[in-house]
């Protein structure tokens, strides 16, 4: 049974808990901690060993094999059958070592992710991981953040919380911090707690922790439902559903060799045996291997550009992005906020210094400025100080800044001024606070100011100067001179911030928003620099040059977002920015053009940001967008890549995106761009590996038939090839480095083909070659005389080394083998050298002979099986050539 702590005071809940609005202390955490457990709840689908090892077995090819053997048995080929089973093991041992080693990968990476919640720990604010979080704690909350445990409210202002997920609910729940008074109240309609997995949309508050883990509501969910079955990817299941389409390609060429072998005198036996081993041996039953490896090897290489990937299948579509939705404050620039100019309505300021340490002076005409001079600008920073959340304290006369980044700068510049913020908090203290909402646009504190209650207000100039009724004198104010100062502010790249108050009767101890949408009195307004980051001109030209739209979203003034935009180069001379109210004007095809045309969309609402992927997205764009808050959540969800901030994203914003940026910069998500190309180019890679094998191992034997030739592998010898082949080189293309024009090509169709029409026809080109070169030297040993066991194994031997000198071939579509670097990838090289010491132990042991039906062979026999096998190279390069002359020729033409 469940306790109603919805029924009580919170005296009561602290007396329960042993707790206080000081929080718990560490000593009491950790006791608790080692009580409870940790705060999680366990893992519905983690890596199972024993599901591996059934994922290897559990294959229609596989089935094939078995049933194979079972007929190499009953008719006494008793070799044959435990070859076969010796390679469907061998097969099944590198299959599990590559998927361990991929899952292990990925889930290395959930602990970058891990989740962090505010707490009151030692009468302090503290960061502490969601996991450790016990009964009893003192939770903050605040918009955009999920709720990590069961809390009851003690302090909820203006907090509404989606409940969805647990309710099914779609509006928001107003949330209070009064007890209840009904027993049997149900828990969806408890309004003073705060659930874990839902998420505070708006507002602040702190909560008692209730219930962690399996005991929260969330937890007693999860204990009736039990785990659910894997889902595959996007690209697994295209390339699955490739690799069937291609199967069954393969089973009617091998009933069709079956056939031509019965129509020639071949055994029945014997050509059923061949047949089931070049199904097997044409099938790249590896390749959905191939394609988890190549997705784990871009999340790590992603992760060291500081991308975190959250859904392995967005590796692979952020190699077909379009348009690049992008966020200015923090992505673009540092997110390192400093105010530069203060204007208080009769005078302007200059601030020096850089960032949040208080050094630096406030200038007037280049002279340093005594606030006790001058009062207008002391009451614009008073108000910057106390509306205001952001935390400071001072050790050693060294001050730390908690909180928003502008905030913090209001802060530094009230210490440049001479001002005491702990001790001005002190000496006015809030009683009542409006927390900056994005729909609001603009923040409200009621202080206590001289005896009396004041608000003190920030916010956007638009959304503020049209309740300014008079200047800090008491005048009309002249509304035009404060837009022309803002204008002027917002033209040097400076995010604007006015600042107003209004005074209330004795007695005011509550604030709300119509409160203060009137009567306010002007006090002056700051403009705030943040520099672009260094690296943001260089991801801007590199998108360009890799044919991706890069564009700003921002809630900031149109100027402030232009004038960014020009410094790093995504905005040009004449260009200007797209208003939300512009945008609200259009609809249909007007509004889809514009958002297809400008780059830089100035105080843009959630809502629109949400409107302008949708629209890209009609228009067949491939859109990634970058977001921190809660109401980029929706933007996010809608995007084909959702990018969140790692440092000052919201929890809720997380949960939306497929993945995370822990350095905030644009050139993060570049880079992510990058290596999704290159997974996918090395994906392609293997198939261009494979397919070719099967190919010339049923064209080889087909050849052979109809030239009256006897069949130039026993079934064994197929599967051997397969093995020594394909077993570790298809894995190893997907660790091959990025190609050098990567960014310099135009994004990939999302509806392109794994393999486009060139490498298609490449395919049968080299299929066709190492078919024809394997029979024409088989023939030529069994013309010369040659017992059949020295032509088989010769013709085993030159179709290895084709292979060998394919895989060299595939390291690049465009590019000469002799162009790249023989030691970029080592684990091919590894396996290359490998592969052959296998080849050659199976033609010279004498063990193996009996196995594999060999026969050792001559040198000058082991040159010529390289020397043709060469010939495959010829045969690309050639084709390379070809290509890159035809395109250079288009170019051109272009």
């Amino acid at each position: 049974m469940r306790m109603k702590w919805h029924m009580l005071a919170t005296e009561a809940l602290f007396e329960r808990f042993g707790t206080s609005f000081d929080g718990l202390s560490s000593e009491q955490a950790g006791e608790r901690l080692l009580r409870h457990g940790p705060n999680a709840l366990p893992e519905a689908d983690g890596l199972r060993l024993w599901r591996l090892v059934l994922d290897q077995v559990a294959s229609p090819l596989i089935y094939v094999l078995f049933i194979a053997a079972g007929i190499a048995v009953w008719v006494g080929e008793y070799i044959d059958a435990s070859v076969i089973c010796s390679i469907v093991i061998l097969n099944g041992i590198i299959g599990f070592t590559q998927e361990f080693k991929a899952e292990r990968s990925v889930s290395g990476l959930k602990s970058l992710l891990s989740p962090r919640a505010t707490v009151m720990r030692d009468a302090r604010e503290r960061e502490v991981p969601v996991e450790d979080l016990v009964p009893g704690d003192l939770v903050v909350l605040a918009s955009g953040a999920v709720v990590p445990a069961d809390l009851r409210l003690i302090r909820a202002t203006e907090l509404r919380a989606d409940e969805s997920a647990l309710t099914g609910e779609s509006v928001p729940a107003a949330k209070t911090a009064a007890p209840l008074a009904d027993p049997f109240l149900p828990a969806v309609d408890q309004s003073n707690m705060a659930f874990k997995g839902t998420a505070i949309v708006h507002g602040r508050g702190m909560g008692l922790a209730v219930a962690t883990g399996e005991a929260t509501w969330l937890g007693s969910i999860a204990r009736k439902m039990r785990s659910v079955g894997r889902v595959k990817p996007p690209i697994t299941v295209r390339f699955e559903r490739f690799a069937r389409q291609l199967s069954l390609a393969v089973v009617i060429a091998a009933a069709a060799l079956f056939g031509v072998g019965i129509m020639v005198g071949e055994s029945v036996k014997d050509m059923f045996l061949m047949s089931v081993a070049a199904f097997v041996a044409a099938v790249p039953e590896g390749l959905p291997i191939v394609v988890t490896i190549a997705m784990a090897v871009g999340v790590h290489r992603m992760a060291r550009h500081n991308a975190v990937i959250r859904k392995l299948p967005a590796v692979e579509t952020l190699g077909s992005t379009t348009v690049i939705c992008s966020d200015k404050t923090g992505t673009l620039t540092l997110n390192e906020m400093t105010v530069r100019t203060l204007a208080d309505g009769e005078a302007c300021y200059a601030l020096t210094g850089q960032g949040a340490a208080p050094e630096g002076d406030i200038l007037c005409d280049g002279r340093p400025c005594a606030i006790t001079q001058a009062p207008r600008l002391r009451d614009m920073l008073v108000a910057g100080v106390l509306c205001n959340e952001s935390r400071i304290t001072e050790e050693d006369g060294i001050f730390l800044f908690e909180g928003d980044p502008t905030e913090n700068a209001l802060l530094t510049a009230a210490l440049k001024g001479g001002l005491n913020p702990a001790a001005t908090r002190v000496a006015h203290r809030q009683l009542a606070l409006l927390p900056f909402e994005s729909e609001r646009g603009f923040m409200a504190s009621l202080s206590a100011v001289d005896g009396r209650g004041v608000a003190l207000l920030k916010g956007a100039p638009e959304r503020l100067l049209e309740a300014c009724a008079s200047d800090w004198a008491g005048t009309p104010l002249n509304a035009a001179n404060v837009r022309d100062t803002a204008s002027a502010m917002a033209r040097e790249g400076l995010r604007v911030l006015l600042l107003a108050r209004k005074d209330f009767p004795d007695g005011k101890r509550d604030l709300h928003e119509e409160d203060v949408r009137s009567g306010l009195t002007f006090l002056g307004l700051m403009g705030l620099l943040d520099p672009p980051r260094p690296e943001a001109a260089r991801a801007v030209a590199g998108c360009r040059r890799a044919g991706i739209r890069l564009k700003m979203l921002t809630g900031d003034h149109p100027e402030t977002a232009v004038a960014v935009a020009s410094m790093i180069g995504l905005a040009h001379a004449g260009d200007v920015a797209l208003t939300g109210r512009e945008l609200e004007r259009l609809d249909g095809r007007d509004f889809d053009e514009a958002v297809l045309r400008h780059r830089v969309f100035a105080r843009v609402m959630p809502s629109q940001k949400l409107a302008i992927v949708e629209s890209l997205k009609r228009q067949g764009q491939v859109v990634a967008v970058t977001g921190d808050g809660v109401n980029d959540a929706p933007a996010l969800k809608a995007a084909h890549i959702g990018v969140a901030m790692g440092r000052k994203g919201t929890d809720v914003a997380r949960e939306a995106s497929d993945m995370v940026l822990t350095d905030d910069s644009i050139n993060s998500v570049y880079h992510a761009v990058q290596e999704g190309r290159i997974m996918f180019d090395n994906l392609r890679k293997a198939v261009f590996f494979l397919l070719p094998t099967g190919l010339a191992e049923l064209l080889s034997i087909m050849a052979a038939m109809v030239m009256g030739l006897p069949l130039p592998f026993v079934p064994t010898q197929i599967l051997w090839i397969n093995l020594v082949t394909n077993g570790l080189q298809d894995v190893a293309l997907a660790l091959e480095p990025g190609e050098p024009d990567v960014l310099d090509r135009r994004p990939r169709p999302l509806d392109e083909g794994i393999l486009n029409k060139a490498l298609l026809w490449r395919t049968i080109i080299v299929g066709v070659t190492i078919a024809a070169g394997v029979v024409w030297y088989f023939q030529w040993l069994y013309r010369s005389g040659q017992e059949i066991e020295v032509c088989r194994t010769g013709a085993v031997t030159a179709m290895v080394f084709f292979q060998f000198f394919q895989v060299l071939n595939c390291r690049s579509e465009k590019r000469s083998i002799f162009l790249l670097n023989p030691f970029s990838n080592m684990f091919l090289l590894a396996s290359m050298v490998a592969a052959a010491l296998a080849q050659v132990a199976v033609v010279q042991w004498p063990g193996f002979q009996w196995i594999f039906r060999t026969t050792p062979l001559t040198w000058r026999q082991w040159a010529a099986c390289v020397g043709l096998a060469v010939s495959v190279v010829v045969v690309v390069e050639a084709g390379k050539l070809m290509s890159n002359l035809a395109g250079g020729r288009l170019r051109r033409g272009a």
